[in-house]
């Protein structure tokens, strides 16, 4: 989304929202009214509030979406980065040497974090 759609959709809402609130204004009777219609008023004034500002952040929502897996996915394809040297050490000793065993738990922690990482990305890409 370019910057002046963001500006244009939001000059947009407030010209929608002025003329909304100055419409009500204009129709409220000059005597105070009841408690009850006062409530009901209130309850609805405060629900088309509500309601306009959710349509307001809707596509900042998706794309906060978005942006939280994408840097999910960073965070997760880290630790694949770091234990890859540890990974590359341990290589020649992967079936039967001293390092086996380390050779075994960095590739099993590097394939979960790859995996996590990738599939963040992913569903980041299938929104």
């Amino acid at each position: 989304m370019k910057a002046h759609s963001i500006g244009r959709a939001l000059g947009i809402g407030m010209r929608v929202a002025g003329r909304i609130a100055g419409q009500r204004v204009a129709a409220r009777p000059s005597a105070a009214p009841q408690s009850r219609a006062a409530g009901q008023a209130a309850g609805h004034t405060a629900k088309g509030f509500a309601r306009g500002v959710g349509g307001f952040l809707r596509p900042f929502r998706r794309v906060g979406g978005i942006l939280w897996l994408e840097v999910t996915g960073v965070f997760f394809l880290l630790p694949v980065v770091v234990f890859a040297p540890t990974l590359w050490r341990a290589r020649a000793s992967c079936l039967h040497g001293p390092d086996h065993r380390i050779f075994l738990v960095t590739a099993g922690v590097m394939a979960l974090f790859l995996y996590l990482g990738v599939t963040s990305f992913w569903r980041a890409r299938r929104r």
